[in-house]
């Protein structure tokens, strides 16, 4: 396991997590968004950093890869996108979306949706 490390002028204080797609997603997921933050590759997945606990209530569609701590299965990651503010996340609901939509999977909300009381 790698652990994804940030820049230090992009400080992460909504604590850092990521999602993992395989690389033939990458550039398309990449071109769809309407706002990426920080993005990393190897030759295998590509890597966004999301806030911690962007997996709460979310089954993300397989094949992506949901990894707390950015602690991903990776070898060798490197950095290939740079957000164009200070932020290094990605809006998860919109990446989650994008996700499902490029691997043909419903989005899959696993508590609260259509209740008044989110129970």
């Amino acid at each position: 396991m790698t652990r994804l490390t940030l820049p230090p002028t992009l400080p992460a204080t909504l604590g850092c997590d990521a999602v993992g797609v395989p690389a033939r997603f990458g550039f398309r997921l990449l071109g769809r968004l309407p706002r990426n933050g920080c993005v990393f590759a190897d030759d295998n997945w590509w890597w966004w950093i999301v806030p911690a606990g962007s997996d709460l209530d979310v089954t993300w569609p397989l094949p992506s890869h949901y990894a707390r701590g950015a602690y991903v299965p990776a070898t060798n990651p490197r950095l290939i996108r740079w957000p164009d503010d200070t932020s290094p996340y990605t809006p998860p609901i919109p990446l989650y979306l994008m996700a499902c939509q490029l691997t043909g999977t419903a989005p899959l909300w696993t508590a609260g949706v259509g209740s008044p009381h989110g129970a």
